[in-house]
């Protein structure tokens, strides 16, 4: 792919995917670009460097992701991909390997993917408050040109925020201060708390809690939790 054609396809499925109406509208835009670079594996995530595991929610997951032939779920993803949590440590684009021999599967970071096994690339997505979400994409033989990846670099921040407006962010006037309930979670988040204590000390379930702190997101026009925090504290919701 010239920097030509790449810089026109992609500006081109960066502005389809930004008047996108449907996750569905994302999802092919993004496979039709990727297919011919060799990706038929996507994951598109919001994510938070708040967390050890970094991951928050998955908007979209699809492919052979462990060359079982199966669909894979978030959860199985979450904890069998733990290059996930390189997005952590860095501010770029970066390529991978897994390979799998008698001793397993063997992800690495490398900075070009050749040879046999699973290649790809995560796009982490960082905005006003730091990390924010990423896309990860995968092949058995990727386009792992410097064309080819500043083009998906593009198209996964474009897809990540037209994800991130369709199924997180509430329209302007949900907006709007904290229930007492929705302080004492998000301030006991703030803390370090994590959901299960926060469900025994306050005599709830684990999704309880979780569906409070997606309320709270919604309700303060963020995506992520750490979001959330700092929002309410500039807000005066909870103290810092």
């Amino acid at each position: 792919m010239t920097t030509a054609v790449a810089v026109e396809a992609a500006f081109q499925t960066a502005l389809a995917i930004e008047g996108a109406r449907t996750l569905a509208t994302i999802e092919n835009e993004v496979r039709a670009f990727s297919a011919p670079l060799g990706y038929d594996r996507f994951v598109l995530f919001s994510a938070t460097a708040a967390r050890d595991d970094a991951v928050q929610s998955i908007y979209w997951i699809e492919g052979d992701w462990f060359g079982t032939g199966e669909q894979v779920d978030a959860e199985t993803y979450i904890r069998r991909c733990p290059v996930t949590r390189h997005i952590l440590e860095t501010h770029e684009p970066f390529f991978w390997t897994k390979t799998t021999g008698k001793e397993g599967e063997r992800y690495r970071i490398v900075r070009i993917p050749q040879g046999p096994g699973i290649h790809g690339l995560q796009v982490p997505v960082f905005g006003p408050f730091g990390l924010e979400g990423a896309l990860s994409l995968g092949g058995e033989r990727i386009d792992a040109s410097p064309q080819a990846r500043l083009a998906l670099k593009l198209i996964a921040e474009a897809a990540f925020l037209a994800a991130r407006k369709l199924l997180e962010l509430p329209p302007g006037n949900e907006i709007g201060a904290l229930s007492g309930r929705e302080r004492e979670i998000l301030a006991w988040t703030a803390a370090g708390r994590r959901q299960t204590d926060i469900a025994a000390t306050l005599g709830l379930s684990e999704r309880t809690v979780e569906n409070h702190l997606r309320r709270i997101r919604k309700r303060l026009g963020v995506a992520t939790t750490a979001q959330a925090i700092r929002v309410a504290i500039r807000n005066g919701e909870i103290a810092a």
